[in-house]
């Protein structure tokens, strides 16, 4: 029941090794499992101390399994073909892996994941939905995430309209005490439940945030929750430090992200959505006081020469599927010196093992950087301006566009102009985080994929993409509170359609300009380095002219 962990790390294999001693001096895995806040803070704070308890989840969660398995079996028999999971981040991520990872199971309804406010995607997820036999997921740790609240209220509304019992229809999934576990009471949801507040969004896969949409789809959680108390349980002291495959990934994450900060992450093609995860997990966990793993996921492949110095690559192979390009891929790698991290799952339920593995290592990794994983002081911030884009667009009665030092990509010129002008002063160690603000289509993906090779191949820096607002609960505190070595380009559309947000005055298109606002200013307000371009109503030709500009300025 183990997966396989290989670490090629060259020169920094020594390091690795002296960091698995020194935890063992300092019985490191005791500490850990006994929560003593000193390892990541002089200062005993709450939010790690009160934030541990993802650590004996795979055993806990347990003991919830049969009224959580009993609601899936519900609602399985009475006909419902969709699940629709309202959520951002920590809400969404886990679940998203788990449909994507195992689909759903005969019988079982599909799970369907809105974490955006671009009212293309809200009505492309809507259309394919049949909502007479749809359950609504309402997925929220505190009950005030303003997009996820924005979202219950349309398809609130949308149900309402056909159903006497709308409630029925919604079952919420939050903290004890919330303003979400109240609104539920109020509307009469079918059910609610109520997670474990000692456990942070990015780490709560194993709570019911996790639990309740993979059992939703038929996914065995009680095989899944005992892979990850194998983990668990290879994770305690005594000698946890030398044997648990957390602890070495830790100590090798932190060693190699003060040299080599890009964790670059390939898997075979059923792991393909285990990234994005990963992602929000490394990036909002590490990226703070100037210090952070920068997490690269989905890059496409270009010729070796192109990968500088700052790169660790990780690949995640299934072992019964055979992936020729991506083996060779990291025997190429290693060849050229890069340090690799290989991990083989033996079948897909050792997914279980791995998300508690990587929980493990990227707290470990926290220790080594001197950084306190389980908060997100920046992320805040973007939440405040966005707030007061929405209040001043209220004030004067016209849309969020202020001036912005941005252009359109009509503008060949000004656009062409700009694009030098961002990249004047990159260095080598700098990346690039495209972050659109677009409906995420898999033809808008494409497109973005084509940008971001153009972008890779003309700078030779690092690449993200992400969309908006789904990565401000994922890299945003990276962006903003990690190394200053981001040059971010925001790229928002004009939304050919929108839809008013029920019981407020905003609509969705207010919504997601002023959180693209927010954000921008933000990243200001930071320091860092940011272009921001409109591409119109026709999003497929702005993409396709923004990446002409990369590539025809190689």
């Amino acid at each position: 029941m183990k997966s396989q962990l290989t670490l090629n790390l060259g020169k920094f294999q020594d390091s690795v090794a002296q960091r698995l001693d020194r935890w063992e001096a300092q019985h490191f895995a005791r500490r850990i499992w006994s929560k003593d806040p000193s390892l990541w803070h002089s200062e005993p704070l709450p939010e790690i101390t009160n934030r541990l308890g993802w650590l004996a989840l795979p055993e806990r969660m347990q003991d919830r399994c049969e009224n959580i398995l009993s609601f899936a079996h519900q609602i399985k028999e009475e006909g419902f073909c969709h699940v629709l999971l309202l959520g951002m981040g920590g809400s969404s991520l886990a679940p998203e892996v788990f449909q994507k990872t195992f689909g759903n199971a005969p019988g079982y309804p599909e799970l369907f994941v809105l974490d955006s406010t671009h009212p293309a995607a809200i009505l492309a997820v809507e259309n394919k939905l049949d909502l007479a036999h749809t359950l609504v997921l309402v997925s929220s740790k505190s009950g005030t995430t303003l997009e996820t609240l924005s979202l219950f209220r349309y398809f609130w509304d949308r149900v309402n309209d056909n159903h006497d019992k709308p409630g029925r229809r919604f079952v919420a999934i939050t903290d004890a005490d919330s303003s979400l576990a109240r609104l539920a009471k109020e509307k009469k949801f079918r059910k609610t439940f109520l997670s474990s507040s000692d456990v942070g969004g990015r780490y709560s896969a194993f709570t019911e945030f996790g639990l309740v949409p993979a059992a939703s789809i038929g996914l065995d959680i009680q095989k899944l929750l005992d892979k990850g108390r194998v983990a668990s349980e290879n994770s305690l002291p005594p000698g946890a430090e030398q044997k648990s495959p957390g602890f070495i990934l830790g100590a090798a994450l932190g060693e190699l992200a003060q040299h080599r900060d890009k964790l670059t992450i390939w898997t075979t093609s059923s792991l393909g959505s285990v990234p994005a995860w990963l992602e929000q997990l490394l990036a909002e966990s590490t990226g703070k006081q100037g210090k952070g793993i920068v997490p690269i996921v989905e890059e496409p492949f270009v010729p070796m020469e192109i990968y500088g110095q700052d790169r660790v690559f990780v690949g995640l192979f299934l072992e019964e599927e055979h992936s020729p390009e991506l083996e060779r891929r990291f025997l190429e790698l290693e060849a050229s010196g890069h340090p690799t991290i290989r991990v083989v799952l033996k079948e897909k339920l050792d997914l279980g093992l791995e998300l508690f593995h990587w929980e493990l290592a990227t707290a470990s990794a926290g220790a080594v950087l001197g950084i306190h994983p389980f908060n997100q002081p920046d992320v805040q911030l973007a939440k405040d301006l966005t707030r007061s884009a929405m209040e001043k667009s209220k004030e004067t009665t016209e849309t969020v566009n202020e001036p912005f030092d941005g252009v359109s990509i009509g503008e060949e010129k000004a656009c062409a102009t700009a694009i030098k002008g961002l990249f004047s002063k990159a260095m080598p160690g700098d990346y690039v985080a495209v972050q659109a603000y677009l409906p995420p289509t898999p033809e808008i993906t494409l497109a973005l994929q084509n940008v971001r090779n153009a972008l890779l191949k003309r700078t030779r820096l690092a690449t993200t993409l992400g969309f908006g607002p789904r990565f401000l609960h994922s890299t945003g505190q990276l962006h903003k509170g990690g190394p200053n070595t981001v040059f971010a380009i925001q790229v928002v559309d004009e939304p050919q359609q929108d839809l008013p947000v029920p019981e407020t005055d905003y609509t969705f298109a207010t919504l997601i300009e002023a959180q693209a606002m927010g954000d921008y200013r933000a990243l200001q307000q930071r320091e860092r380095k940011v272009l921001r371009i409109t591409l119109g109503q026709n999003v497929l030709d702005g993409l396709q002219k923004l990446e002409d500009f990369f590539i025809d300025d190689e």
